[in-house]
């Protein structure tokens, strides 16, 4: 399988053709990349990926679930989420019980210490957010999140 090229933070727009600039998926894709190099980086520097952050996010707002509820919940594919659970659960900031309704499947809980790590992550993630938004006004980054949204309900 041959890998897609890609384009690099240090090419010069200015070479690049205008059909191309003006391209709104390309503009989309060199930004989510920008966002995604941002994020991991700061996630990273806190020992977390963004797999850490959405299941302690859905454990927060959902409570314990199953590694089933927690896969419908953040889109993590169960054979992947397993290995986050078990880096969150050696972190100690999710504890794994079995199910009193179901002896054969666990449920998952956050501890206090991952809901500690998930106020810190939340504050990372709010920097990067102003970092990433910083050329935008206030007005503008609402507007922009607005339009995003409509994008991705379509």
């Amino acid at each position: 399988m041959s890998e897609q090229p890609s384009e690099t933070p240090d090419m010069d727009e200015r070479q690049t053709p205008e059909r191309l600039r003006a391209l709104p998926s390309r503009l989309l894709a060199l930004t989510a990349a920008q966002a995604d190099r941002l994020v991991s980086a700061c996630l990273a520097a806190e020992d977390a990926r963004k797999w850490h952050y959405a299941v302690l996010v859905s454990l927060d707002e959902h409570g314990p679930t199953s590694q089933a509820g927690l896969s419908r919940r953040t889109g993590i594919y169960r054979s992947d989420l397993v290995s986050v659970i078990n880096e969150l659960a050696d972190q100690g900031h999710v504890e794994r019980t079995p199910d009193p309704a179901d002896r054969r499947r666990n449920v998952v809980t956050m501890t206090d210490r991952g809901r500690a790590h998930l106020r810190r992550l939340d504050e990372v993630l709010a920097d990067a957010q102003d970092e990433l938004m910083e050329p935008l006004s206030v007005a503008e980054r609402a507007l922009l999140a607005s339009l995003l949204e409509r994008l991705i309900q379509r």
